[in-house]
């Protein structure tokens, strides 16, 4: 697995330090997690379940939608 080295700000570190921590993940797992998820695309991890999934209302309900107008040809 190749090995990335770069440098960012100490404000910078130390906010990627605490976030890992807060994860209760190494530093290194942390940053391959996120960098995976920036550089993969897709959609972000639970978005489903806490966008698409997360109505807590009513349910919604699409109303009739009625005829299609005819219009002119350009």
């Amino acid at each position: 697995m190749p090995q990335l080295h770069f440098y960012v700000p100490d404000d910078v570190a130390q906010a990627l330090r605490r976030k890992a921590e807060a994860e209760k993940k190494s530093l290194s797992k942390y940053l391959a997690e996120v960098l995976k998820r920036e550089v993969a695309g897709g959609w972000p991890q639970g978005y489903f379940e806490e966008v698409v999934g997360g109505w807590r209302g009513e349910p919604l309900e699409r109303p009739p939608q009625g005829e299609l107008e005819e219009r002119d040809p350009l």
